[in-house]
């Protein structure tokens, strides 16, 4: 009678759980007592429908129906079914629903073939050697926007050349022309627009008539104000006239000068924010390491505030921290610094506090029986045991700053960075083909080098 009551009382737990999980997956394991495996059935649930419903792929509720399937069984049968059928249907709809919403297409990298010549096929000659030339150039400053009393564009006579503009001044998408003489006869003409810090925003091409004059007559191109602090305020600007003749011989191209200044730029950012991250980083490291810290209420509050903010500013990218210096300090090298040493503190504060926490306590106990105080343990027990793993992980985060500081230009910060997004603005494959060799060289020797340090460390 007893085990007839108990066997009733089994089967209307079962057809309950079932009911429950009929209207929430996950709930009847829960009621069941399986709780860890019923909240993680519920999260993977939740998770694929709301992608599905979110992103409205009505296709994808048929594997969480198979999921909700599944579910139930897990309740009715005596033995708990294996996990990895929900996780597998989970992964389904994760990479299914992922590859509509990135439009991953594979046809996309084929179709247009002429476009995809017209960026690879440079980017196979890249720009380090080209011939000798003899070159002549002139230039005129002017103003864009215009100002309420715009200054006349003043005339440079270099080379030969007198370059003169009309109108006085203009803004951005109004139409100028442009006027050289003083050119060699029949020869091409090239005139380069650089805008307030010297980067070319513009360029265009024409040959010279037979009394070395040529004129050009184009609209001012939105980039020329790209790199302006402030685009509503009037700048002056140079648009330069520049002609070259072939020589005997070769030589470097101006885009060697310009990789050597951003590849210098790149290196010596990654190498202050390195330093000055690491110097800053050490003191916080002993206020975020548990073992340092959790002795009384005060300094174990201490503890999760230092770790908090470390966490903070080490889940905000390096990019977004300099786009934000960038519109404090303005464009250059400087706000790349602060923003890779501000994301170096708080990647090395965590990582060396870690070694703290890390460290064997029988030095620590030993000095704490003499009566130590706080700074002599650190001194005496902690220090010897994490200088070489500190200096390890310095020269790795060197590693990593490096590649950072390549694209911190992007947004404004200096370095070669900021040389890649020009060229790839105006298009110029070829240098841009150059700036990855030469980054590609320099994270390879950097690596190199690095590594070899790390061994004679450890």
């Amino acid at each position: 009678m007893v085990n007839s009551a108990s066997e009733a009382q089994k089967k209307q737990s079962k057809i309950i759980a079932v009911i429950l999980s009929l209207i929430l997956p996950g709930l009847g394991q829960v009621y069941q007592r399986r709780r860890s495996r019923g909240t993680t059935i519920m999260l993977l649930a939740a998770s694929a429908f709301l992608a599905v419903f979110w992103y409205r792929q009505p296709l994808w509720y048929i594997p969480i129906a198979l999921f909700w399937i599944w579910n139930i069984l897990d309740v009715l049968l005596e033995k708990p079914v294996t996990m990895i059928i929900p996780i597998l249907l989970w992964l389904l709809v994760a990479y299914g629903i992922g590859i509509r919403v990135t439009e991953f297409k594979i046809s996309a990298l084929f179709k247009n073939q002429e476009r995809a010549s017209a960026v690879i096929q440079p980017m196979l000659k890249p720009r380090f050697l080209e011939k000798k030339y003899e070159k002549i150039e002139g230039w005129v400053f002017y103003q864009v926007p215009c100002s309420d009393n715009p200054p006349l564009p003043e005339r440079m006579n270099a080379s030969g050349i007198k370059v003169s503009i009309s109108p006085a001044c203009a803004n951005i998408n109004e139409f100028i022309s442009v006027f050289a003489e003083g050119l060699w006869p029949n020869e091409p003409v090239t005139l380069y627009w650089y805008d307030t810090i010297s980067a070319t925003s513009g360029k265009w091409e024409s040959v010279a008539d037979n009394d070395g004059k040529v004129t050009f007559f184009f609209s001012i191109p939105p980039q020329a104000l790209l790199n302006s602090t402030d685009p509503s305020q009037p700048t002056l600007h140079q648009p330069t006239v520049v002609q070259k003749r072939e020589q005997q011989g070769y030589q470097f191209t101006i885009t060697m000068k310009y990789l050597f200044q951003g590849i210098y730029e790149t290196i010596a950012l990654a190498f202050l924010a390195t330093v000055l991250g690491a110097i800053l980083a050490i003191p916080i490291s002993f206020l975020a390491a548990r073992n340092l810290m959790g002795s009384n209420p005060i300094t174990l509050g201490i503890y999760f505030i230092v770790r908090t903010i470390l966490n903070i500013f080490r889940s905000i990218e390096s990019l977004i921290i300099a786009i934000i210096f960038v519109v404090i300090v303005g464009l250059g090298p400087f706000p790349g610094l602060l923003a890779i040493t501000i994301h170096t503190i708080a990647a090395l504060g965590k990582l060396y506090s870690e070694v703290i926490e890390g460290i064997d306590t029988g030095p620590i106990e030993a000095i704490k029986a003499t009566g130590a105080d706080w700074t002599q343990v650190v001194r005496f027990a902690v220090i010897p045991q994490i200088v070489p793993t500190f200096t390890a992980l310095t020269i790795y985060r060197w590693d990593i700053n490096v590649r950072s500081s390549t694209i911190i230009g992007f947004v404004g910060g200096g370095g070669i960075g900021f040389f890649l997004y020009q060229w790839i603005l105006l298009g110029d494959y070829r240098s841009l083909s150059s700036a990855f060799i030469a980054i590609a060289v320099v994270v390879i020797l950097l690596d190199f080098f690095s590594a070899r340090l790390r061994e004679r460390i450890r």
